[in-house]
This record gives structure tokens, C-alpha cells and sequence, in this order.
């Protein structure tokens, strides 16, 4: 009845996934390739959890 104000967890998990993103282009940037792969491994895993919602989703 009232889904409409259930946070959407997709959508939170991509700003995740964006602000991970925006956090490793800074690191690569400053040249702390450490970090950046890092970062990079953690916006991966939020990306393969937005792919199961989403395919939670669709069916």
C-alpha cells in the first residue's frame, strides 16, 4: 500500500557504488595505486549486489 516510501535499497547501493568510484579516480589521481585498488574492489562487490536485486527484481 504504502511502497512508495520504502527507501529503495538499488538506488542507495548505486550511490555507494558512485561516491567508491569518485573515491578511487581521487586515489589514482594523488597516485596511491594501494588505495585505488582497494576502492575499486569494494565498488565491485556494491555492483554485483545491485546485480542480484536487480535480477530479484525482474522476476
Amino acid at each position: 500500500m504504502f511502497s512508495f516510501l520504502k527507501p529503495d535499497p538499488i538506488k542507495k547501493l548505486r550511490k555507494e557504488y558512485d561516491v567508491k568510484l569518485e573515491q578511487g579516480m581521487q586515489a589514482q589521481r594523488k597516485g596511491d595505486i594501494k588505495s585505488f585498488a582497494m576502492l575499486s574492489a569494494e565498488a565491485e562487490k556494491i555492483w554485483s549486489e545491485i546485480e542480484t536485486l536487480e535480477a530479484k527484481k525482474a522476476k
